[in-house]
């Protein structure tokens, strides 16, 4: 067979224009293929994630707008500015969802604010005026008082009152002090209950974005209570709660000036703010000596209901509350392990946990740390 000049040419532009028809387009020249490139056009968004966001895969300058760069594009965005707190929350509430710096913080985080009272865990101590500095001279709790454990992250108060003695019962002479079953309450060492709550309203007033609980075994009238927090400046900020509705946020709480929830043993319909402890909240035991004695079982109250106490204090074989073993019981993988045990039991979180020595451990962290849990099963977070 004879050849033609230029066979050899006609040859190579053969090979060639077939080679050619076997590349497949690479429009951000990454080497892979479009069909097989999740992002196309080499924006650093994903070709299903473009399309969602309403814009165009195959268009490097057609990028989604994403305000706090999470990789999320606005448009798909349930927290614009990634303050941690949903747009429509913001906008309800008057704050700006598109400016991170137009948020509310919660006892130090802004996803706080979104928990209900009944769904977040208070640090409480147990008889928090019974302190060492204030020089009780039996059944110390603890070794310092209110601006201490306030500054420590202590947000919920148990409190007794009584009046100062027989004679002296008038709404003046309510102080803070302890029963011994055997002398007159306060003859062992009191604290004034005006100026404690006085010392509170002011530590409130130099704080944001605080929900605090106190709960009163109270041996006085009612009215003699709505006095120390009229006098003291509380009354303003006390939340009533209507039973049988449901909790508000921690947010809304704050928000509404109203982050002081106060309850006493008995309920009073003419003071609706004086909660009862055995109608609105329930409690876990109180008397125990050791780890034994622990349970998650209703003590006293209501057991329906949604706020609860865990007790944690331990007491020796004198009946007062015992240091040592404080070591041992607020120590943070204690607290973490009983109250994801107790949780799974009841439900639902406790809502104020109560120890003695609060000075002790790390009562505090444990329940930072378990408020960024939603269930119990939930991986635990890293220790605050």
């Amino acid at each position: 067979m004879k050849s033609f000049p230029g066979y050899p040419l006609f040859v190579a532009l053969v090979l060639i224009s077939g080679c050619m028809s076997d590349i497949e387009p690479d429009l951000d020249e990454d080497g892979i293929p479009d069909t097989e490139d999740w992002d196309s056009d080499g924006d650093g968004w994903g070709n299903s994630d473009e399309e969602m966001c309403g814009n165009d895969p195959m268009d490097s300058l057609s990028i989604p707008a994403d305000l706090d760069a999470d990789g999320i594009c606005d448009n798909l965005d349930d927290d614009l500015d990634g303050d941690g707190l949903p747009n429509e929350w913001e906008a309800e509430r008057g704050f700006d969802p598109m400016d991170p710096q137009d948020f509310l913080s919660c006892h130090g985080k802004s996803i706080f604010c979104l928990s209900s009272y009944d769904s977040f865990i208070f640090p409480q101590t147990h008889n928090s005026f019974a302190t060492s500095d204030a020089q009780f001279a039996l059944a110390v709790s603890h070794l310092t008082g209110l601006e201490e454990q306030w500054g420590g992250g202590i947000r919920a108060f148990m409190l007794d009152t009584h009046h100062r003695n027989e004679v002296n019962t008038t709404s003046e002479d309510v102080r803070l002090c302890h029963d011994t079953g055997v002398l007159w309450p306060c003859a062992l060492g009191e604290d004034d209950a005006t100026e404690w709550l006085s010392n509170l309203k002011n530590l409130m007033d130099n704080s944001t974005g605080d929900v605090v609980t106190l709960k009163f075994e109270s041996y006085v009238p009612s009215p003699h209570l709505e006095y120390l927090f009229n006098i003291s400046g509380l009354k303003d900020r006390a939340y009533s709660h209507v039973l049988g509705e449901p909790w508000p946020s921690i947010g809304d709480l704050v928000l509404q000036g109203k982050n002081l929830v106060v309850f006493q043993q008995s309920h009073d319909d003419d003071y609706p703010w004086l909660h009862g402890s055995w109608s609105h909240t329930w409690e876990t035991r109180y008397e125990m000596e050791d780890e034994n004695d622990m349970n998650c079982r209703v003590d006293r109250g209501d057991g329906e209901q949604t706020v609860w106490v865990l007790n944690h204090f331990f007491k020796n074989e004198f009946g007062t509350p015992d240091p040592m073993k404080s070591i041992w019981a607020n120590d943070y993988e204690t607290i973490i392990n009983r109250t994801l045990e107790c949780w799974e039991e009841v439900g639902n979180k406790p809502t104020l946990f109560a120890i003695d020595f609060w000075e002790e451990g790390e009562l505090v962290n444990a329940t930072i740390t378990l408020n960024q849990m939603s269930h119990w099963t939930d991986e635990i977070p890293e220790r605050a």
